[in-house]
Order: structure tokens, then sequence, then C-alpha cells
């Protein structure tokens, strides 16, 4: 049984590497909820932010036994530190989620949290992922046929729509220097790569059917 919804979000911080604190820094609120896992703890004194919970099987870096609510979860397990996290998140009532740390040198984690952030949001949540050099977001179209829609500013260099599963269709993209009208994307073909925001102008992106991953390089 889940606990009530709240407003705050939550942030869960993985151990993958921050190479610029100040840059992340400045997407943290005041008000965050943050669950560090497991060697996410290494990032606590960068971001100066103290948890809310830890959870790991601390197979990677040892339990600080923090005076900080704790779940110790066995090593050999189903769900990554970061899927338990986030799935303890959606427990306790959070629709609204910023994942750190998460995409990294390691490849089969970097995919399991790409495919996470399509996990919560067909959950209903709202989640965003950073990390030093790309935001991340997921656009999905409604399943009463309502459009997804998602903006890009021209301060973003460039965006990137990928394709992670299925066949997104009617894309449109405006206001790019590589505009899309009604198109299809496939997740064997990624050919809406590297597009650019005409200066001046916020790029509108709209799906009729299915889902992409939004990158906008920062």
């Amino acid at each position: 049984m889940g606990m009530a919804k709240t407003n705050r979000r939550c942030v869960i911080v993985g151990g993958a590497d921050i190479g610029c604190y100040e840059r992340i820094k400045g997407y943290l609120r005041d008000d965050d909820y943050l669950i560090y896992c497991d060697c996410g703890l290494r990032h606590m004194d960068g971001l100066c932010k103290s948890p809310s919970l830890v959870i790991g099987d601390f197979d990677s870096h040892e339990n600080p036994h923090l005076d900080i609510e704790t779940i110790v979860l066995p090593v050999a397990k189903d769900d990554t530190d970061t899927v338990y996290a986030a799935r303890e998140g959606r427990r306790r009532g959070f629709t609204d989620f910023l994942l750190l740390g998460v995409f990294g040198s390691r490849m089969d984690h970097t995919l399991v949290n790409t495919y996470l952030m399509f996990d919560l949001e067909d959950h209903g949540c709202n989640v965003t992922a950073v990390d030093d050099y790309s935001e991340f977001e997921v656009i999905s179209a409604g399943n009463d046929g309502t459009p997804g829609k998602a903006f890009v500013e021209d301060r973003y260099p460039f965006f990137s729509l990928i394709n992670m599963t299925g066949v997104a269709r009617g894309v449109t993209i405006k206001n790019a220097r590589f505009g899309l009208e009604d198109g299809e994307i496939t997740s064997n073909y990624q050919y809406a790569t590297s597009n650019e925001v005409l200066p001046g102008k916020t790029s509108e992106i709209t799906i009729r059917e299915g889902k992409l991953l939004l990158i906008k390089d920062i």
C-alpha cells in the first residue's frame, strides 16, 4: 500500500561520476527529499546535501552508519540499488523525480537507469536526469490520445530525440534547424540526433503516439 502523494521532489543520487558539482547543485531545491544509493554517498560532500534516506547493499561503499534512515539490501537481488530507490520513492508518495549520478562509465547501469526513467514515467511520474553534459527527460503521448509535448530553449546548443522502445509516431519538431512534420521514429533507426534550436526561438516537440527520450546538451 503506497503512502499519500507529496508535492516534494525525490532526488536519487547514484554512484556515477559527477565532475562539476557546482553545476549539478544548481538543480537542487531546499526541500528536496534525497535518497543516496550506496556509493552515491561519495557525492554527499560535493552536493552539500545530507541524505533523507540511504539505500544500498554496500558492496561498493562502506555503510557509514549515519543517524539517518538506512535500508540495507542484499547483494544478490534483481533490482539495482537505484531501481530499488526509485520504487521506494514511489511507495513513499513521490511523483516528481530527479536522478543524479546515474549515467557514467558503467554502460550496463547507464542503460538500466535510462529505462528506469521510462518505468517512472509509465507510473505517472515526472522524471528528469542530469549529468555533466546533458539533461534527460521522457516525452510520452497519453493513453487517451493526448499528444506528448516538450520545449527546448535556444540556450541548449544541441538536442536529440532517442527512441528506446517501440515506435513513436506523429513526431513533429518546430523551430529547429532540422524540422519534422508527422514523422515516425523506430528504435532501430535513430535519425533525430544533434538538432539545433533556431536562434532566438524555442523548439517545440510533439508526439502523437509512443515515447521518446529527449536529451538536451548543456
